[in-house]
């Protein structure tokens, strides 16, 4: 579903992954299928439990001892990076696809200087000496908007501010060009002024770099702003998916229609928040049939039985809801929206 016109730079194609559990390999992804075309952003967004980080952790090959792909393919730039050896994969990482996570505390080594790490990266892929990788290194910082990066690249991470760790990270990522830029709630407990910055670096990198963004998040918010396509999951399925503006305009899912109504708006009177009523399911004890049916205000008898299939509507958008055909009027009653 990438953008007519559009070269494909990553293809994920019926990819399902699980993971040792203590009764054998428990199923957390389940038939995933997208594509990121060059220089797009594309939006995974869901509730936490929903398979997002661990999509982005199969394209990184970073699944480790306990995770699987049972099934599908991941093309990048024309390479299918499952059938890479760790080596290989080594050797990815880094120069194609670089990823911020969504923690950079946790991400970078504490007892390493800063611009050290950035330069790292650049004699790790490329024949660059340590002084050039450091000069390289400093300009790097500069690009992201670190002050004084000259004096910043001697400072170890707990010297630095969450948002500036987070200018490291998406400095290393930049420090190869890389074609496929993996954030992952790259906004995280950082303050809202600073979230604005590392959200315009961002986009800036993909208009001045032509990089293509996987962005994951849950803020619908950030979606809305950044996104060219949407993708939404729900216990390790892909629900719907579309251009950004469409599934805003008309989302088809009700779990998709239910995120967006439980966006706050600064115009609501309503005294209580909108809230998706339960949790989402562990993959141990997933429903039969829709897996969201426990959840949903208008859930029917058809929705508990049989796995519903993502359904193509229109040219580029698609659902996976086994009443699509139905009076979204008489839907939208039952689940208290007006979108």
């Amino acid at each position: 579903m990438t953008a007519r016109g559009q070269t494909n730079l990553l293809t994920v194609e019926g990819v399902s992954v699980s993971f040792d559990g203590l009764h054998g390999p428990v199923q957390v992804l389940d038939d995933i299928n997208f594509t990121i075309g060059s220089g797009e952003i594309v939006g995974i967004v869901g509730e936490s439990g929903s398979g997002k980080s661990v999509t982005s952790l199969a394209v990184m090959g970073l699944l480790g001892a306990q995770g699987k792909i049972d099934s599908g393919r991941i093309v990048l730039d024309g390479a299918d990076l499952t059938a890479l050896t760790h080596k290989e994969m080594r050797g990815v990482r880094g120069r194609d696809v670089a990823m911020i996570f969504q923690e950079p505390s946790t991400s970078l080594n504490p007892v390493l200087p800063v611009g050290f790490q950035i330069a790292e990266v650049l004699t790790e892929h490329f024949d660059t000496s340590a002084a050039e990788a450091r000069k390289k290194a400093i300009a790097l910082m500069d690009r992201v908007g670190i002050p004084a990066a000259g004096s910043r690249a001697d400072d170890y991470p707990h010297q630095l501010s969450g948002g500036m760790k987070q200018r490291i990270m998406i400095a290393m990522a930049l420090a190869c060009r890389s074609k496929l830029l993996i954030a992952d709630e790259p906004t995280t407990a950082l303050d809202v002024t600073i979230q604005a910055q590392i959200l315009s670096l961002i986009s800036d990198l993909r208009n001045d770099y032509g990089m293509a963004v996987l962005l994951i998040t849950h803020d619908m918010g950030v979606i809305a702003e950044m996104a060219d396509r949407v993708i939404v999951m729900y216990a390790g399925q892909v629900v719907e998916q579309s251009p950004a503006d469409s599934l805003f305009q008309h989302p088809l899912h009700p779990y998709t229609r239910l995120l967006l109504r439980s966006i706050p708006s600064a115009r609501s009177k309503q005294a209580v928040l909108p809230m998706i009523e339960g949790t989402t399911p562990p993959p141990t004890d997933l429903p039969g049939g829709c897996r969201f049916h426990p959840r949903c205000p208008i859930a029917a008898d058809l929705c508990r039985d049989g796995t519903p299939s993502l359904q193509t509507v229109g040219s580029n958008h698609a659902a996976r809801c086994k009443r699509l055909d139905e009076d979204y009027s008489l839907l939208d009653a039952g689940l208290g929206v007006a979108l």
